[in-house]
This record gives structure tokens, C-alpha cells and sequence, in this order.
């Protein structure tokens, strides 16, 4: 009996986090043309590494070129982190707006400009990977510093029923995601980029 009722939970909660999730997602129908294009641009400049990353990897296979088995990571973290700010930022343009404008917009802008350098900062240290072991490392950890502190905001939020567990999710997955995605690059650029000089000739 307690297996049947604990069952029933289950689908219940899951059809109701569906529900919100639906209706979160739904929210995207109320943004103006500011909205589109801040959303176009955020997104697409995430999709946009996610290509170039996935790219570089899949031409260096597609010719022949072994790549250790953490580089997948890269791309994969990527297109964790694109799919859960495709969501996260329908909520931070529409229903939480204001309450993002409070500080969280100013930490969300510290980070980003802290995980784009970082990212340029690696492609750097390719070639010049004394002097950019140490930015791009900084960069890191202060980009991992900020989100922690996005995240105390959220939760923040939330408890005071100013936030909703869709967009406490994919913030989870925004984590995720950005965790794989630089951990695996830092660690290929430390381990001596194996597979990317082989790639370069077929560019």
C-alpha cells in the first residue's frame, strides 16, 4: 500500500512540476523587442561557443585525430548550460524582473564578462601558455565565486516565495553545466591541449 501511495506522490509531483515548467516557458510570449534581442544574443553567443567547441572536436575526429575522453566534456557541458539558460532566462525577463534588477543583474554581468574571459583566456594560452595559465585560472575561480553568490541570491529569493523550483533547477543545471564545461577545458589546456595541433591542420 505504501508503495502505491508513494507512486501516486511521484506522478503527481512530476505532473505538476510539468505544469510549471510549461508555464515558466510560457512567460517567453511576453517579451518586447528589448527582450527578444537581449534573449537572442545571451543565448546565441552561448550557442555559438557550444559550435565552435563541438566543431573544433568533431573535425579533429571526423580526420582521424584521438582526443582523451574528458575533451567530450567541453561541448557537452556547453550544451547543458545553453539549455537551461534557453529557460532560466525567460524567468529573468518576465516574472522576476524586478526582482533581478535589485543586484542580481549586476552579479549575473560580473560573472558572464568572469566565464566569457576565461573561455578567451584558454584559447590564448594555446599558444602563450605561460603568461595564461594564471588569468585564465582566475578567471575561473572568480567565475565559480560569482555563481556561488547568484546562488545565495536565489535562494534568497525563493525562500521568501520570490522565486519558483523551474528556475531554482536550472540554475542547478547552469552550475552543471559551466562545472563540466571549464573544468574539462583547463584540465586539456594543463594536460598540453593533446589533439588540437593535429585538429588545427585540417582548418
Amino acid at each position: 500500500m505504501a508503495s502505491g501511495h508513494d507512486s501516486a506522490s511521484l506522478e503527481t509531483s512530476l505532473n505538476s512540476f510539468y505544469r510549471d515548467t510549461v508555464e515558466y516557458a510560457s512567460e517567453i510570449k511576453n517579451f518586447d523587442r528589448h527582450d527578444w534581442i537581449a534573449y537572442v544574443l545571451w543565448v546565441g553567443l552561448m550557442a555559438g561557443l557550444f559550435v565552435a567547441t563541438f566543431g573544433f572536436v568533431m573535425i579533429g575526429h571526423a580526420n582521424g585525430v584521438v582526443f582523451p575522453a574528458y575533451v567530450w566534456n567541453v561541448p557537452i557541458g556547453c550544451f547543458i548550460f545553453i539549455g537551461a539558460i534557453a529557460f532560466d532566462t525567460i524567468g529573468h525577463r518576465t516574472r522576476y524582473v524586478e526582482e533581478i534588477k535589485k543586484g542580481e543583474a549586476l552579479v549575473h554581468h560580473i560573472t558572464i564578462f568572469a566565464g566569457v574571459t576565461s573561455c578567451l583566456a584558454l584559447c590564448l594560452a594555446y599558444s602563450h601558455p605561460v603568461f595564461w595559465k594564471f588569468p585564465a585560472l582566475s578567471l575561473i575561480v572568480l567565475s565559480l565565486f560569482y555563481s556561488v553568490i547568484d546562488e545565495g541570491l536565489h535562494w534568497h529569493r525563493y525562500l521568501n516565495g520570490h522565486s519558483d523550483r523551474v528556475e531554482m533547477w536550472s540554475h542547478f543545471f547552469i552550475f552543471l553545466g559551466h562545472t563540466i564545461m571549464i573544468s574539462a577545458w583547463y584540465y586539456w589546456f594543463i594536460d598540453g591541449y593533446p589533439g588540437v595541433k593535429e585538429t588545427l591542420n585540417f582548418l
